[in-house]
C-alpha cells in the first residue's frame, strides 16, 4: 500500500501542510524541521528517490530561462530548443521577460532566486560598463550554473553559445555592395549589447573592404524593438540623398522597416532594397520574399540547455572548464538585396 502524506505527517510529529511545504522548498520550514521531514520521507519511502534526492540538496525541479523580448521569434525559437531538452530531463521552466529594461532583469534574477531554481539560462539586456559591474555580481551571488546565449556578459567566465554577429553581418552587407549598392544605411542595434556592437561593426567591415565610403547620416541606433526600426526607416526616407539599400540589424526592426516602407508606397526591392539579421517566418506566409543572416535558432537553445545539464554535473564531480561555443550564421539570398537601376 502506497504511503500517503498523512502518514508521514503523523510519523514526523508536523501537520501535512508542513510536508507539503517541505516538498515545494517553502521558505516557511524551519531548517531542523526541514532535515527531520525529509529524514522521514525517505525511511517511508514517500516521495520518489529522485525526489528526495533534490530534496536533500536543497535543488528543485526547476530552471529559469530569462529573455530580453518575449515578442522576439528569435527568443521564442531559442526557448522550444530549451524546452525540447528541458523536458527530456523532466525539468520544468520558469520564463522572465525583461522587455530589454536591466531593472526589470535584476528584479527578475532575484525573483529567480527566492524560488531556489537549478540553473538558469539567460540572454542579458545589457552589457554597459556602468550596470555591468553590478550585474555580474548578482549573477555570481546566485550561486548557480549560468548559461548565456545570444549575448554576452563582459568580464564573466560563465558557458555560453554565441553567434559570429561581425562575420554575419558583413556577409550580409557584403550581398548588397556585389549587388551595386553603394549607399547603404544601416539600422543598428543598442550599443549597449555586444550583438548591437558586433553588427556594426559587420557592416563597417564590409564597407571598407568594398572601398565605399560610411556616411554618417546612414547610421541610426534602434533599441532591437519594431517601433525603432519604423521611425529610423521614416528618417532615412527624408534624407535628400536617401540610400538605395537598408541594412536592418535584428528581425523585429526589420519588420518596422518593411511597416515604414509600405505606408509610403515602397517596393522591395524596386525602391529599396533590404537585407535583414535574423528570419522571419511570417513574411513566407505572405510571399515576401526578404534577404536574411540566419541563426540556428532552436540549436542554440538546445545547445544552451545542453551546456546547464552538463554544468550540474560538473558541479556534482567538482569540474570547473568554462564552454563557449560560437555558431556561424547562414546568408539566405532571396532577391530583395538586388539593386534596381532607377532612371
Amino acid at each position: 500500500m502506497a504511503v500517503t502524506i498523512r502518514q508521514v505527517a503523523k510519523r514526523a510529529g508536523v501537520s501535512c501542510a508542513t510536508i507539503s511545504r517541505v516538498i515545494n522548498n517553502s521558505d516557511t520550514v524551519k531548517p531542523k524541521t526541514r532535515d527531520h521531514v525529509i529524514k522521514i520521507i525517505k525511511e517511508m519511502g514517500y516521495a520518489p528517490n529522485e525526489v528526495a534526492r533534490s530534496l536533500s540538496k536543497n535543488e528543485t525541479k526547476t530552471i529559469g530561462v530569462v529573455v530580453p523580448d518575449i515578442n522576439n521569434p528569435f527568443f521564442g525559437d531559442v526557448i522550444k530548443g530549451v524546452s525540447m531538452l528541458a523536458d527530456e530531463h523532466n525539468l520544468n521552466i520558469l520564463l522572465c521577460d525583461t522587455n530589454e529594461d536591466t531593472e526589470k532583469e535584476k528584479n527578475s534574477l532575484r525573483m529567480l532566486k527566492d524560488h531556489r531554481i537549478r540553473g538558469i539560462i539567460i540572454g542579458p539586456a545589457s552589457d554597459n560598463n556602468e550596470f555591468n559591474g553590478e550585474y555580474l555580481s548578482i549573477l555570481e551571488n546566485l550561486g548557480i550554473p549560468i548559461v548565456l546565449v545570444g549575448r554576452d556578459v563582459k568580464y564573466s567566465n560563465f558557458d555560453g553559445v554565441f553567434i559570429d554577429n561581425v562575420q554575419g553581418a558583413s556577409d550580409g552587407v557584403t550581398a548588397l555592395i556585389q549587388n551595386g549598392h553603394k549607399k547603404i544605411a544601416v539600422i543598428a542595434g543598442s550599443t549597449d549589447s555586444k550583438p548591437g556592437r558586433d553588427r556594426l561593426g559587420g557592416y563597417m567591415k564590409a564597407m571598407a573592404m568594398g572601398g565605399l565610403t560610411v556616411r554618417e547620416d546612414y547610421i541610426l541606433h534602434g533599441n532591437f524593438k519594431l517601433e525603432s526600426g519604423y521611425e529610423l526607416t521614416c528618417q532615412l526616407l527624408e534624407i535628400e540623398d536617401r540610400p538605395t539599400a537598408i541594412f536592418t540589424c535584428n528581425n523585429m526592426m526589420t519588420l518596422g522597416c518593411i511597416k515604414a516602407l509600405s505606408e509610403q508606397g515602397l517596393k522591395i526591392p524596386e525602391d529599396m532594397a533590404l537585407v535583414g539579421f535574423d528570419e522571419i517566418e511570417l513574411l513566407e506566409i505572405f510571399n515576401m520574399q526578404i534577404t536574411v543572416i540566419a541563426r540556428p535558432t532552436f540549436e542554440m537553445g538546445r545547445i544552451a540547455m545542453e551546456m546547464l545539464l552538463e554544468r550540474f554535473d560538473k558541479r556534482e564531480n567538482q569540474g570547473s572548464a568554462t564552454k563557449r561555443i560560437t555558431l556561424n550564421a547562414e546568408l539566405k539570398c532571396k532577391g530583395s538585396e538586388r539593386f534596381v537601376h532607377r532612371d
